[in-house]
């Protein structure tokens, strides 16, 4: 296993392994090792790759299944399993910017992604980072009050919240007909891997807490968001041609910057890993 990795903040969120080429095939030994380099770690940036559509995937199929996506109709060209992001002029001198607010992807599944994995086609010359959070962190920071609250609570999660800090990009039909029903999930997860407890969130999603008034949880919400996207639990990733960078839905939020010259196209190509039901914390240690 001839690589080399390196943590990239002191609160270890975030490692940068050199000396892999991922177009290569992989042992289950190197399988194994980066697995667990994932869990620690959260996020992993892989320097120095040049990967085609096809190659992304096999490089993703690492850390698991690849997952079906919302968006049927933004699909490589290349292979039917990866798909692409990118920014879009939605009316003159406006544009959207995929995932330009903190969450976590694709929450309203029943059962969400393990991970997603980027992998830049064209970038910007200056800006479009991507910032992630860690929530663990966030949890373990949290009044003992607040974790009693909060502990057992159950969120609703849609394609769409009414109360989304932004718009989504629209469905196309065939997408829209293959929505899941809405997810219920912990506010409060345990990791399946490490065993640690972690907020889930994801305002762009979150329409409700099941048993709360509407105002009193999204109140909730607003709050531990606000604690959460604190820059001492952030790992901010500046993006490099090369990057296959990839990073665990269950334990980190991530959010894209649109600080860039919106002429310039910001293409990247995605991929998901499939997941597991989200066990809620508090029902795990109760069974303990």
């Amino acid at each position: 296993m001839n690589y080399t990795i390196h943590p990239l903040t002191p609160h270890g969120t975030g490692a940068e392994i050199r000396g892999l080429d991922l177009k290569r095939p992989v042992t289950d030994e190197l399988r194994s090792a980066l697995g667990a380099e994932f869990v620690k770690y959260h996020v992993l940036v892989f320097r120095d790759q040049q990967l085609t559509a096809p190659d992304f995937a096999r490089a993703g199929e690492i850390f698991g299944e690849i997952m079906p996506q919302h968006h049927k109709d933004t699909c490589s060209t290349g292979h039917p399993k990866v798909f692409e992001i990118k920014n879009e002029e939605v009316a003159p001198g406006k544009y959207r910017i995929s995932g330009e607010t903190y969450h976590t992807d694709h929450s309203n599944h029943p059962v969400p992604p393990r991970a997603t994995a980027l992998h830049p086609v064209s970038l910007p010359s200056y800006g479009g980072d991507t910032q992630f959070v860690n929530m663990h962190l966030a949890y373990d920071d949290l009044p003992q009050a607040m974790k009693r609250r909060i502990d057992g609570l159950m969120a609703v999660h849609v394609w769409e919240s009414k109360f989304s800090p932004r718009k989504m990009r629209p469905l196309a039909e065939a997408s829209s007909r293959a929505l899941p029903p809405p997810g219920i999930h912990p506010i409060v997860r345990l990791h399946p891997e490490n065993h640690r407890k972690a907020l889930y969130l994801n305002p762009v999603r979150m329409e409700s807490i099941i048993g709360m008034p509407q105002d009193e949880a999204m109140a909730l919400i607003k709050e531990l968001m606000t604690h959460a996207t604190q820059r001492k639990y952030e790992y901010r990733h500046k993006w490099l041609t090369g990057d296959m960078l990839i990073w665990d839905n269950r334990s980190v939020m991530h959010q894209a910057n649109g600080d860039y010259n919106m002429k310039e196209v910001r293409r990247l190509y995605r991929i998901m890993i499939v997941g597991e039901p989200v066990l809620a914390a508090a029902v795990a240690s109760a069974a303990a």
